[in-house]
C-alpha cells in the first residue's frame, strides 16, 4: 500500500543521511608529522574505515572491530568481526588488537577512532578480576531488566580495561581524534559504545547504583571494588587526553531533518516530536498511538493529514520467551492500542537493520493489520505478552528486513496520519 511505501521511503532518507561516505570526509583531521593509526568500534566501523580510506591523504593503518558478517572491502585498515550483542572471546582478541594497535606511538602520531554504536560488545577487555562470564551475565540482567542504554555504558565502563577512555590512555602520547556516529538519545559522546578514547564523567560509584537499582548479583570482589573506586576510568582533564579532538558526524536528528524533509517534498506536513524519545517501548507505542487519535479526533497538537516522527531508544522488559526487539514491540503495542482505526499507519525500525532478537531491523503496521493476524489465527495480545513481535509480523509479511547498514543512529518511527472518512480536514 502506498502509505507503508511512503513510510519506508522515509526510513531510507534516515538511512542515507548517516552514511559514513557522505558524512564523514567534512570531519578528518590534519595530518600527522608522524603516523596515522585508525581504530574502531561498532556497527558503522567498517563504512567508516571505507569512508576515511577513500578520503586521507596519506598511508592509513590499524584495526576495526565489526559486527560478524558486516565486513566491507578495506585497502590498509584491517577488519576483525567480533559478537554483538553477547561478547564472547572474538570480542576479547578484538579489544586486546585494538590496545597493541596504539601501543608505542609517539606525540608525533595522530590516532583516527571512528566510534558508533554495537562497540561495546564487540570490543570487550574485562579488568583483571572481572571474568567475561560475570560482565556478560551483569549485561544481560541490565538489559532483560529495562535498564537504559546510559545506564548500560555507566556499568560497562567500569568493568572494562578498554572503554571509558583507556584506548585513548594506552595511545599517549600520541594525539587522538574520535569521530562518532551517535545512538545515543541525547547525543552524549561519552556513552557511544562506552566512549573508548573519550574522558569518562561517571564514577564507580555511579555504576554500583545502577547495578543496585536493577537487583543485579554480582561478586563480593567486584562489589568491593567498585565501593573502593578501585575501577575508576580516566575522568576529564586527565593530562593524557590533552590535544584530543572529536565530532559527532552524524545522529538521530540528522536522520529525523531527512525524512522530514522528503515528507515535505511528497506533499505531506510533518513533525518531529524528538530526536531523543526512551522508556519502555509498549508505553512509548502508547503515548503515539495518544497522539495520532487526538490530531484525527481533535486536530491538536497537529492537523491531519500529517507524518508524526520520533527517534530514541525504547526498551524492553522481558518477560516472555518470544522473539522480538524493540522496535517490532513497539509497532505491536500501537497496533494494539489504535485497534485499526481508519487512516493510522506506521514503522518502527533500527537504523542499524537489527532489533532484538528477531531477524529484522522493525515492522509496520496498517489499518486491517489486526483482523489480518486473526483471521490466520493470531493472537496480537498473547504474542506482546511473550515478547513474540517478531514472528507476529514474519507471519504476516510486516517486517522491515534490510541487513547491515553500516550505520547507526538509533531507532527512526514514523506515524502516518490521515484525515478521518467524512470528516472535513482540519485547518
Amino acid at each position: 500500500m502506498e502509505q507503508i511505501a511512503l513510510l519506508k521511503e522515509l526510513y531510507g532518507a534516515a538511512l542515507a543521511a548517516a552514511d559514513p561516505m557522505r558524512v564523514l570526509p567534512a570531519h578528518l583531521p590534519p595530518k600527522p608529522a608522524g603516523r596515522t593509526v585508525v581504530v574502531g568500534v561498532g556497527k558503522a566501523a567498517a563504512a567508516m574505515a571505507q569512508a576515511l580510506e577513500a578520503h586521507w591523504n596519506g598511508p592509513l593503518s590499524g584495526v576495526v572491530a565489526v559486527p560478524r558478517g558486516a565486513t566491507l572491502p578495506l585497502k590498509s585498515i584491517r577488519q576483525v568481526e567480533a559478537s554483538h550483542p553477547v561478547p564472547d572471546d572474538s570480542s576479547v582478541a578484538a579489544g586486546r588488537l585494538l590496545m597493541q594497535a596504539v601501543t608505542g606511538l609517539t606525540q608525533d602520531d595522530l590516532v583516527i577512532a571512528l566510534v558508533s554504536g554495537g562497540g561495546s560488545a564487540l570490543c570487550a577487555l574485562p579488568f583483571d578480576g572481572v571474568s567475561l562470564d560475570e560482565k556478560r551475565a551483569i549485561t544481560d540482567a541490565l538489559l532483560r531488566r529495562g535498564a537504559t542504554i546510559r545506564e548500560i555504558n555507566t556499568v560497562r565502563k567500569h568493568l572494562s580495561a578498554i572503554k571509558g577512555g583507556r584506548l585513548a590512555a594506552q595511545a599517549w602520547p600520541a594525539r587522538v581524534a574520535t569521530l562518532l556516529i551517535s545512538d545515543i538519545p541525547g547525543d552524549e559522546a561519552a556513552l557511544i559504545a562506552s566512549a573508548p578514547t573519550l574522558p569518562d564523567p561517571s564514577t564507580c560509584a555511579q555504576a554500583l547504583a545502577v547495578l543496585r537499582r536493577y537487583a543485579v548479583d554480582i561478586s563480593a570482589g567486584l562489589a568491593a571494588a567498585l565501593e573502593a573506586g578501585a575501577l575508576e576510568s580516566p575522568e576529564p582533564g586527565d593530562a593524557r587526553f590533552a590535544g584530543h579532538t572529536q565530532a559527532i558526524v552524524a545522529c538521530a536528528q540528522d536522520g529525523l531533518e531527512a525524512a522530514a524533509s522528503l515528507a515535505r517534498a511528497r506533499g505531506w506536513p510533518v513533525h518531529i516530536l524528538s530526536d531523543a524519545m526512551e522508556g519502555n517501548a509498549a508505553d512509548l507505542a502508547l503515548a503515539h498511538a495518544a497522539i495520532a487519535r487526538q490530531v484525527q479526533r481533535r486536530g491538536q497538537p497537529f492537523a491531519a493529514p500529517c507524518i508524526v516522527l520520533s527517534g530514541g531508544e525504547a526498551t524492553v522488559t522481558v518477560r516472555g520467551q518470544g522473539r522480538g526487539g524493540r522496535n517490532t514491540e513497539f509497532a505491536l503495542a500501537l497496533a494494539i492500542a489504535v485497534d485499526g482505526q481508519p487512516g493510522i499507519y506506521a514503522l518502527s525500525a533500527g537504523t542499524d537493520g537489527l532489533d532484538g532478537s528477531g531477524a529484522a531491523a522493525g515492522a509496520c503496521i496498517h489499518p486491517g493489520l489486526l483482523a489480518q493476524a486473526r483471521s490466520r489465527g493470531l493472537d496480537p495480545a498473547a504474542s506482546l505478552q511473550d515478547n513474540d513481535s517478531f514472528t507476529f509480523f514474519a507471519a504476516l509479511g510486516s517486517t522491515v528486513v534490510t541487513g547491515p547498514t553500516h550505520t547507526n543512529i538509533n531507532d527512526v518511527r514514523a506515524v502516518l496520519i490521515e484525515a478521518l472518512p467524512g470528516k472535513k480536514e482540519q485547518a
